[in-house]
């Protein structure tokens, strides 16, 4: 698999994946949300291919604190196959190279698989609450 910087020709296909993938939700417009990650022009958007096909995606972001993660999406298709996995270990890699000392995501509470997902990878909870505000609506 190849793990690539996003090119604005892979929009339509990174929002088909996020809507197979059910990330995206009626507050998030996601072609909003790929113009502001384009707009950092960070290198940390990052496609995953697999025979010329675009069947992952990822935001991952640093803000000179903590690193992010943001819409890892993997083709329902292929999950389970270490893609995901994959993706992680390159995000950690970028991180880590620019200095990044820790890695933030956020995880809806129901999602157990995700959860497990990421608890496999060495990720833990937090003893912190998440608090947001929208200050741009986009829907």
């Amino acid at each position: 698999m190849l793990i690539r910087p996003f090119a604005r020709t892979d929009r339509a296909a990174t929002i088909a994946l996020w809507r197979r993938c059910e990330l995206v939700r009626p507050w998030n417009d996601p072609d909003r949300d790929i113009d502001r990650k384009l707009a950092v022009d960070d290198g940390l958007f990052l496609v995953g291919e697999r025979d010329a096909e675009l069947v992952a995606a990822m935001m991952v972001g640093y803000d000179g604190h903590r690193g992010w993660v943001n819409y890892l999406a993997v083709d329902p298709e292929l999950q389970g196959q270490g893609i995901g996995r994959l993706l992680m270990q390159e995000a950690e890699r970028r991180l880590e190279a620019i200095g990044c000392p820790k890695l933030n995501l956020q995880v809806r509470n129901e999602n157990e698989a995700v959860l497990a997902f990421y608890r496999a990878l060495g990720y833990r909870v937090d003893a912190a609450v998440s608090l947001g505000k929208r200050l741009i609506p986009d829907g």
